[in-house]
C-alpha cells in the first residue's frame, strides 16, 4: 500500500544534504535541515524549507544524536528521514528509532543495515550464495592467528588488515612483512575501537594490483532487484575514493554481465531494498572478482550513474519509501553515456592534510556535460569538525575520452576556489596523466605515482591575476591605446 511522505528531515549537511534536496524539491516535498553551531551558515541551511540546530559542533553533540535528529522530525511535521551518506546513514539502531517513532525510514530494513554492517557476517553471507570473497580469516585474536592461517593457506605478505564494523577507507591498514604485523594488529585494532567503538579485526590477502569495482542496485520491497550497472573507483588515497567513473574501464561484456548479475543475485538473498551498492575487487593478473561489501545508503559517487542511466537514485529511494513498485524492468536500463567523477576535499593535495577556513573565491564550472554536486559557496566557511569534502564535478560526454575532455575542461578552464587548498591540482594531472587516459591503473596508482603526480602541478593563484592586470596597465601607459580595448 502506498503511502504520503509529506516533508522529508535529511540527517546530514553539505553535499549529501544539499543533494537530497534537489530531488525533494523536484518531487514539491518540503525539508529539514539540522544544523550544528559552525554550520548555521550552511548552505544545506539555507536552502531547506525548516531547520533546527542540534548542538554543538563535535559530531556526537549534533549529526550524531539521534535523539535530536528525531525530535527535530518530530516538532518541524517532517514524516520521513533520509540520512545521506556517513553519520548515522549506516546505523542500524537510529533507522529502527526513526521506525519506533512512526516516522519513514528512506532507506534499508534495520535488519539488513545490522547485517552488512558487520563484515565478518557479510562475508559469511557472500560465501553461503557461492559468491567468490578474497581469502581471509575472520575474527583475529593476535598476530599469531594471522601468521598461522597465512602458513595454512599458503597467503604471502602484503595483506589487509580491516576492522569489521569498518567502512569509508577507516579501519584498514596494510601490512608488507611479518616484523610489522603485531604493530600493524594494534594500530588497527585501536582505530577500529576509535571510529566504530567495535576493536573485531579480520585479515585478508592483499590484491596487489586490485582495481575497485561496485554496481549499483535498486530494489523495491516486491522483491524486483534491478542493477544500474558498475562504477569504477579505483583511483583512491588512503583507501578512499577520489576519482570515479561509469562504466567500468576495466570489464568486457561478458565480466560486466556476470558482475552485476552476482550482485543482484546477494542483494536478491538478504531481501535488500531502496539503492545500494555492492562492491568488489577486480584481480588484473587473474581476471577474478572478489565481493568486499554492501554499502547500505546512498554512494557519494551515485551521480555518474544518475549520468550514464538517466534516472534519479534519490527519487527512487523516496518511492521505494512510499510503497511503490519501481517503474522499469532490467532490459530498460540502457547505460547511453560515460560519466566521470571527481571529489573536490578541503585539502592540501600535495600530503592530504586538511585545509579549512573561509572560501573567499569561487567560481564552479558549467557548460555542456558538467553537473555538480555542492555543498558551499562563496564566503561560506569549510569548518575543521566534519569530512573535508565540499564540492562533486562530474563530467559525461558519448564515450570515455569525451568525459575526459569535459573534465580537463572544467578542473582546468572553470574552476577557482580559493581561501582554502583543495584536491583540484592533483585531481588534474591524474586525469591528465598516460596510464589514466589509457586505463591501466590500480589502487596503488597515487601511492606509486605520487611524486610525479605533483610535479605536474601548476600554480595559479590571485597574483597571477595581478601581474597579467600591472602587465596591461605597463603597456597601455608605454604604447597608447590598443586594438583589443
Amino acid at each position: 500500500m502506498e503511502k504520503e511522505i509529506k516533508k522529508i528531515l535529511i540527517a546530514n549537511r553539505g553535499v549529501p544534504a544539499v543533494r537530497i534536496m534537489h530531488t525533494c524539491r523536484d518531487l514539491m516535498i518540503p525539508t529539514t535541515a539540522v544544523y550544528s553551531t559552525p554550520d548555521r551558515l550552511a548552505q544545506h541551511v539555507l536552502m531547506a524549507d525548516t531547520a533546527v540546530h542540534i548542538g554543538e559542533a563535535p559530531p556526537v553533540e549534533s549529526y550524531l544524536n539521534m535523539d535530536k535528529l528525531i525530535d527535530a522530525a518530530i516538532c518541524t511535521g517532517s514524516d520521513a528521514v533520509h540520512p545521506g551518506w556517513g553519520f548515522l546513514a549506516e546505523n542500524h539502531l537510529f533507522a529502527q528509532k526513526v521506525i519506533d517513532a512512526g516516522l519513514t525510514w528512506i532507506g534499508p530494513s534495520p535488519k539488513v543495515i545490522e547485517m552488512m554492517g558487520d563484515k565478518i557476517r557479510a562475508k559469511q553471507i557472500a560465501k553461503k550464495a557461492h559468491i567468490p570473497t578474497v581469502p581471509g580469516i575472520d575474527n583475529v585474536q593476535n598476530a599469531d592467528d594471522i601468521l598461522k592461517w597465512m602458513k595454512k593457506d599458503d597467503v604471502s605478505f602484503p595483506i589487509m588488515l580491516k576492522a569489521s564494523a569498518g567502512g569509508g577507507g577507516k579501519g584498514m591498514v596494510k601490512v608488507e612483512k611479518a616484523d610489522h604485523l603485531s604493530q600493524a594488529f594494534a594500530q588497527t585494532q585501536s582505530e577500529a575501537k576509535k571510529a566504530f567503538g567495535d576493536s573485531t579485526i579480520l585479515a585478508e590477502k592483499y590484491i596487489e594490483r586490485g582495481r575497485h569495482i561496485e554496481v549499483q542496485v535498486v530494489a523495491d520491497t516486491y522483491g524486483n532487484v534491478i542493477h544500474l550497472f558498475e562504477r569504477e573507483c579505483t583511483l583512491q588515497r588512503r583507501n578512499q575514493k577520489i576519482i570515479e567513473e561509469a562504466p567500468s574501464p576495466t570489464l568486457d561484456s561478458g565480466l560486466r554481465q556476470e558482475i552485476c548479475f552476482t550482485a543482484v543475485r546477494l542483494m536478491r538473498e538478504i531481501g535488500y531494498s531502496t539503492a545500494g551498492t555492492v562492491e568488489f575487487i577486480f584481480d588484473i593478473n587473474t581476471r577474478k572478482f572478489y565481493f568486499l561489501e554492501v554499502n547500505t545508503r546512498l554512494q557519494v559517487e551515485h551521480g555518474i550513474t544518475e549520468l550514464m542511466t538517466g534516472l534519479d537514485i534519490v527519487s527512487i529511494m523516496i518511492d521505494v519509501a512510499r510503497g511503490k513498485v519501481l517503474p522499469f524492468e532490467q532490459d530498460q536500463i540502457v547505460p547511453n553515456r560515460w560519466a566521470l567523477e571527481v571529489r573536490l576535499n578541503a585539502e592540501d593535495p600535495k600530503n592530504f592534510s586538511p585545509s579549512f577556513g573561509t572560501i573567499t573565491r569561487m567560481q564552479i564550472p558549467d557548460g555542456p556535460g558538467v553537473r555538480i554536486a555542492n555543498g558551499v559557496y562563496e564566503g561560506a566557511d569549510i569548518p575543521p569538525y566534519y569530512d573535508s569534502l565540499f564540492m562533486l564535478l562530474m563530467t559525461a560526454g558519448p564515450d570515455r575520452e569525451d568525459a575526459i575532455k569535459t573534465m580537463d575542461r572544467a578542473l582546468s578552464k572553470n574552476l577557482r576556489v580559493e581561501g582554502v587548498k583543495t584536491l583540484a591540482p592533483l585531481l588534474l594531472s591524474i586525469i591528465r596523466h598516460p596510464l589514466f587516459i589509457s586505463g591501466d591503473f590500480s589502487t596503488r596508482f597515487i601511492e606509486e605515482h605520487m611524486a610525479e603526480l605533483i610535479s605536474m602541478f601548476k600554480e595559479k593563484n590571485s597574483e597571477d591575476e595581478a601581474l597579467k592586470i600591472a602587465r596591461y596597465v605597463a603597456e597601455i601607459s608605454a604604447l597608447g591605446p590598443q586594438k583589443w580595448m
